[in-house]
């Protein structure tokens, strides 16, 4: 027969009470035959999540006024942080956004950035006639931060064709960061 052992902490002085529901009917909590964390109404610990579970979502929305004419990546300032609570852990990126260009041939190059490194190329929306032309911007990408520490995903772009403008004329742009179990 197996036994059930009650175990004080060495240190603390509270007392753990252990009380039975008022109730008329026989009831048996069968435990489960494994270790584990048992879930209380404060939820169920980041640490006790199975793989792929979300741990947590953080969200940037802005209405960003931003152009460039550059063919080199430059920072847009827009950015969403997130801190890992496990360094295992994946994120989640994802990014939506209205552009627009003026020239013939040219065309809008989106980069993510984990901080000050690249860690990703996201296409481009072409323009092959002159004039303003607008295109959505999207991508999502899974990313292995390796830390515990924040991180800030920044958006980054360039013009990829001859002379021309890019622009973001206060339009909506959301970037969203998933800490995904590992």
């Amino acid at each position: 027969m197996s036994k059930v052992a009650i175990k004080g902490a060495a240190t603390g002085t509270g007392v753990f009470t252990l009380e039975s529901p008022a109730t008329n009917t026989d009831r048996t909590l069968v435990l489960p035959d494994e270790a584990g964390t048992v879930l209380t109404s404060a939820g169920v610990p980041a640490s006790a999540m199975p793989a792929g579970s979300v741990i947590q979502v953080v969200n940037s929305d802005s209405t960003l006024n931003f152009s460039t004419s550059s063919t080199s990546y430059v920072d847009t300032g827009f950015s969403v942080s997130i801190t890992p609570s496990s360094a295992s852990n994946k994120v989640v990126v994802i990014y939506t956004g209205s552009w627009s260009m003026q020239a013939s041939n040219i065309s809008i190059q989106l980069s993510l950035y984990r901080d000050t490194t690249s860690i990703g190329y996201y296409g481009d929306l072409y323009a092959a006639s002159a004039g303003w032309l607008a295109g959505q911007g999207t991508f999502a990408t899974l990313d292995s931060p390796a830390t515990t520490s924040a991180i800030t995903y920044k958006l980054y772009i360039k013009e990829g064709g001859v002379a021309g403008t890019v622009s973001s004329n206060l339009t909506k742009h959301t970037l969203i960061a998933m800490e995904i179990a590992a």
